[in-house]
């Protein structure tokens, strides 16, 4: 007898050959899929690499000239015809999104409920934290990862995705994070997205057999490396970022960085805070800058 999660692939298969509503037929599917379920694999669902090459750019005009195995771009802000661009030069495009805060700015910001908002971000005052128990969040997270298939992105970067670890101005457990990332992880599987755990270290252990590659944001700065390794134990890359000053102005140290980040299989680039592609430093590139 099949699996649950083949059958669910199956009957996905059928919808989208046919030429169905992907939207409502994806919903639909999607309503059934309970957040505890094994993970939901799909055959031709793309799967990234251990060292993996990368570039991660959410502002500014997006510089296509890497040469890179994805790129990592904001969803909204990405147009189909540069996913398409970029995939047309053999490269696979992840479209980042925060599946854990509000952001005021995004079209579909006026869709939210005034009780799923909760306290700012801290450093992001025009963020605020999202009751990832509300079905209402629920709904518009899968709007977004609907739109990540209309658009073409081959993965999703949901971000934020720790909630129950700041003030976010609601009761959330350890527990409640944990359902909310199975879920959005089952989701973006439903819809043949690969799909990538931001941070949250704590619950790698309980993640990695639900999410496809990690991305991570200084762990050596706060060494916090060790957290990540299951996913490379697991054939699935680390897609880390450091942002120290350090690194642009010590090559002593971006090299040893790069030794460390190389030592652990890790895919690390030395990017601006602001990932507006100011300027660029791949330990893959044995820590060259990467001019536009």
């Amino acid at each position: 007898m099949p699996k649950f999660s083949d059958a669910i692939g199956l009957i996905l298969f059928i919808f989208l050959s046919f030429g169905c509503d992907h939207a409502n037929s994806l919903n639909n599917l999607a309503e059934n899929v309970d957040s505890h379920l094994s993970p939901i694999v799909r055959g031709n669902l793309y799967k990234p690499p251990v060292f993996a090459s990368w570039q991660w750019q959410l502002q500014g005009e997006v510089n296509t000239a890497y040469d890179v195995d994805l790129y990592d771009l904001d969803l909204f802000d990405s147009s189909t015809t540069l996913i398409k661009q970029l995939q047309e030069k053999d490269k696979k495009v992840i479209c980042y999104f925060s599946a854990g805060s509000y952001e005021q700015w995004r079209p579909d910001a006026a869709q939210f409920t005034a009780r799923d908002l909760g306290n700012s971000l801290d450093g992001w005052a025009e963020e605020q934290w999202l009751d990832i128990r509300s079905d209402s969040v629920r709904l518009i997270i899968k709007s977004r990862l609907n739109l990540a298939v209309e658009k073409g992105c081959d993965g999703v970067e949901p971000d934020n995705m720790d909630g129950y670890l700041n003030n976010s101005g609601f009761d959330l457990s350890f527990k409640d994070q944990l359902a909310f990332n199975r879920w959005v992880a089952n989701q973006a599987h439903l819809r043949n997205l690969a799909v990538g755990l931001k941070n949250d270290l704590e619950q790698i252990n309980d993640l990695v057999a639900y999410y496809d590659f990690a991305v991570n944001e200084q762990c050596f700065k706060y060494s916090e490396c060790n957290f990540l390794t299951p996913f490379i134990n697991n054939s699935k890359p680390v897609l880390n970022t450091e942002y120290e000053q350090k690194y642009i102005n010590n090559s002593l140290a971006r090299n040893n960085l790069c030794v460390q980040s190389l030592n652990r299989n890790f895919s690390t680039l030395i990017l601006p805070l602001d990932l507006d592609d100011e300027f660029r430093y791949s330990c893959l590139k044995n820590g060259v800058r990467q001019t536009k």
